[in-house]
């Protein structure tokens, strides 16, 4: 395989340390890059600027780099990327796939759970299903509003792209229930349960989703290596693929590593931040063996 065959990365968000899950992570990325004679990549994914540091940035520097972890540089970071996401967002908007949206999470509740009075919502990977509140905005002017939350109307999404019969991507890992090979799902399972979603928030001009499809492409991202709780937002990664005509990459999800009571990890967790773990004298070897690596 050649080296442009094979492109991974890993692509933490400097708001705190990292954990032995983004260990995990990370180094599985950068064992199936090297195994494959491929490329590993550093990205950070800044485009929260209110909760962005720093001094986190530089943590994950050091941290990665003393697990044994390169990467070419320069390192890719979002904020530098507004200008790509703009055009992003304008062309969405003079096709007339995206809406403003005034809701807030309070009023997507109220309005979702509604129709059907002590039955719960569905909740998909951009969370509460939108309801449609806001769908039938008119465009009457060629500019997006500049600060609004703005939702891709998905049922004319579907339109704009033929009303194709299904999507897929190509999972090597597994999904949260052992999903591998080919998984294909309808538009009509995009639309019921994941709905319009988010492609940019008001004041930051974005979203991860939109973000993280467009910086995939123009990294030239082969293969995907994530945890599986983003095996569904995949889902929607191949639909903003299909509608921008950009390729799909290969997705490897990995398991999720959890601590003595069985959560999954966040940046809360600091007991099992990589940084004390090395402080307490654990070497890489010690770090991959918790995380069911082989040294």
């Amino acid at each position: 395989m050649k080296r442009d065959d094979f492109r991974t990365r890993f692509a933490p968000s400097p708001t705190g340390p990292l954990h032995l899950g983004h260990a995990y992570s990370a180094m599985l990325a950068h064992d199936l890059a090297t195994s494959a004679g491929g490329a590993f990549l550093l990205r950070i994914e800044d485009i929260d600027q209110s909760r962005a540091r720093k001094e986190w940035e530089d943590w994950i520097f050091r941290d990665l780099k003393a697990l044994g972890l390169s990467w070419p540089e320069p390192v890719l970071r979002q904020s530098e990327r507004s200008h790509a996401y703009r055009e992003a967002i304008q062309d969405l908007w003079n096709r007339q796939l995206i809406f403003p949206c005034t809701c807030n999470r309070r009023d997507i509740l109220a309005a979702a759970s509604a129709p059907q009075e002590g039955v719960d919502p569905t909740v998909g990977p951009d969370g509460v299903v939108y309801p449609g509140t806001c769908r039938n905005y008119q465009h009457g002017q060629f500019r997006v509003p500049p600060v609004a939350t703005l939702r891709l109307d998905m049922r004319k999404a579907m339109k704009s792209l033929g009303n194709p019969t299904t999507f897929s991507f190509q999972e090597q890992g597994q999904g949260p229930n052992g999903e591998s090979g080919l998984i294909a799902f309808t538009p009509d399972e995009i639309i019921d349960q994941i709905g319009d979603i988010v492609v940019a928030r008001a004041g930051m001009g974005t979203s991860y989703h939109l973000s993280v499809v467009l910086d995939d492409a123009f990294q030239g991202i082969t293969h995907v290596v994530r945890g599986q709780d983003l095996f569904e937002a995949t889902k929607i990664h191949v639909v903003l693929q299909k509608l921008f005509d950009l390729p799909t990459p290969v997705y490897h999800h990995h398991r999720l590593i959890r601590d003595a009571q069985g959560k999954r990890l966040a940046k809360r967790h600091d007991a099992e931040a990589i940084r004390k773990y090395l402080d307490h004298g654990a070497t890489v070897d010690d770090i991959r063996q918790r995380v069911g690596l082989r040294p």
